[in-house]
């Protein structure tokens, strides 16, 4: 029976479709296994990859760069160039445009949420990204700050460890390109499923994801999840709220959120963005 049930569930988990945008929680590992590394580079061609990265929201874009250059050359990739865009106005240029239209992949570094949306937001360079992972021709990944900004609502900073409350984050307008999640990064590694819950109780209609370090959510174009990395995936779901307080306490008094569902996913677990549904890991099937 065991046997049967795993194998069941097999046929259940959809096929991994080429392109994704890997969400990862910030601290991923560059120096040995390099796992999720080596799934973005496999994603975006692996040998025939052409990897653009972009360090806009570093204060050291070059130096952050070169070191996402050296690995993914390491790897094999066939081309790999930084696109150091520092101000809104370097968006237009057509050398840079080109370098998009070209690429199999675009790897937003970590660095401030808020810079990296400063310079990119409402932009030709992310309106051609947008178009180009929506038709499924460019595979997408952002680490930490890279990871904040996915969402439409962005959480832009804030406290942690403390019981939710609207003072406890900060919110700003992302890039988008997963419109209806809101993510945290470096998740448990720094206590921050208190600002989580609070960027959720403001905007309900949103799914809360909270990646932590060394760890990546891998959306797929068919609605799936896949986690990956050494840490979990949280997964905070409004859907059958029935009430919070949110819009009539204080910025500092507690936060009532009544009902959200909470999940906590592992290595190989996926949860579907649209049928909020969750399907464990096969190898952990055992009765």
């Amino acid at each position: 029976m065991p046997q049967l049930k795993a194998k069941s569930l097999e046929m259940r988990t959809p096929q991994a479709t080429k392109t994704a945008v890997l969400v990862i929680g910030g601290a991923e590992d560059k120096v040995h296994g390099r796992d999720i590394l080596r799934t973005f580079f496999g994603r975006a061609g692996a040998s025939k990859a052409y990897i653009t990265i972009i360090p806009s929201a570093s204060r050291e874009p070059a130096i952050i760069g070169g070191r996402y250059i050296r690995i993914f050359e390491e790897m094999g990739a066939e081309k790999v160039e930084i696109l150091d865009i520092r101000e809104r106005e370097q968006c237009e240029a057509s050398q840079i445009k080109a370098s998009l239209e070209a690429c199999s992949g675009v790897f937003l570094t970590g660095g401030d949420q808020l810079r990296l949306c400063g310079v990119l937001a409402d932009t030709p360079v992310m309106d051609i990204v947008r178009q180009r992972v929506r038709a499924g021709e460019l595979t997408l990944a952002g680490t930490s700050a890279g990871a904040a900004v996915m969402g439409h609502h962005m959480i832009a900073g804030g406290g942690s460890g403390e019981t939710p409350n609207r003072s406890l984050v900060d919110m700003a307008t992302g890039l988008g390109f997963i419109p209806e999640v809101i993510v945290d990064q470096h998740f448990h590694n720094r206590n921050r499923m208190g600002r989580l819950i609070s960027a959720i109780a403001a905007h309900p209609d949103r799914l809360g994801i909270g990646i932590d370090e060394d760890t990546c959510a891998v959306f797929e174009r068919d609605g799936w999840l896949q986690v990956m990395g050494k840490g979990s995936v949280t997964i905070v779901d409004p859907t059958e709220l029935t009430h919070t307080n949110e819009p009539h306490v204080g910025a500092n008094e507690p936060l009532t959120v009544h009902n959200l569902r909470l999940h906590i996913l592992s290595y190989g677990d996926r949860f579907h963005l649209y049928q909020r549904t969750v399907l464990p890991a096969v190898h952990r099937i055992s009765s």
